[in-house]
Parts: C-alpha cells; sequence; structure tokens
C-alpha cells in the first residue's frame, strides 16, 4: 500500500519561508500582517493543500472568526509555528515566571 501526501503550503516571515523552501516545499509565501492573514484565509478557502504551515504571528492577526475556521478545519489543517525571535521571548517569559514563582534564576551560572 502506497502513502499519498497531499501539497503543503508555507506562509511566513522571510526565516521561516525560505528555512521550508530549501527543505523541498514548493508553494512557500514570504508575507506578514495582514497580508499574511489573508493569504492564509485565501489558501484554505481553495482547498488546494493538505497542510498549511503558518507563522504563529499570523495567528494573532486573525479575526475571532477566521481563528475558529483555522482551529477546527480539517482540510488543510493549518499549523502555526513560532519563529525564533517569538521562542526566544517565550523563553524569556519562563525565566521571568521560574523567577517569581520558584524565586530561582534558571539562567544563572
Amino acid at each position: 500500500m502506497e502513502a499519498k501526501f497531499g501539497k503543503i503550503a508555507v506562509i511566513g516571515e522571510r526565516e521561516i519561508a525560505l528555512g521550508f523552501k530549501l527543505s523541498g516545499i514548493k508553494d512557500v509565501f514570504i508575507s506578514e500582517g495582514k497580508e499574511a492573514s489573508s493569504t492564509l484565509l485565501r489558501l484554505m478557502a481553495s482547498k488546494e493543500y493538505d497542510l498549511v504551515i503558518a507563522s504563529y504571528s499570523i495567528k494573532l492577526s486573525l479575526s475571532p472568526n477566521a481563528l475558529r475556521a483555522t482551529e477546527t478545519a480539517m482540510k488543510p489543517l493549518v499549523i502555526f509555528i513560532p519563529s525564533e525571535k517569538e521562542l526566544s521571548e517565550q523563553s524569556e517569559s519562563v525565566e521571568a515566571l521560574a523567577k517569581r514563582v520558584l524565586g530561582v534564576d534558571i539562567y544563572k551560572n
């Protein structure tokens, strides 16, 4: 039995998009903000893709209805991934939380 894979699209900031393009994904869209939100909704409506990987910043700019649509869609399945900058911001918040709750600086030597 042969596995069948559908089309994948990636939408996001330059570093995210180019990273996926280098990995072999052909349908890559470099965009941010409202333009990226519009692109995401257009790709979802096309039903051409089985998976859409989008930058987490796009999730933050979606309307409540559009966000609900991305969270409940089966085709395409939409996955939001953080950029390197967003990951470092989350890391800083974990550090602040540990310091506040535990009284421990987790990055102190």
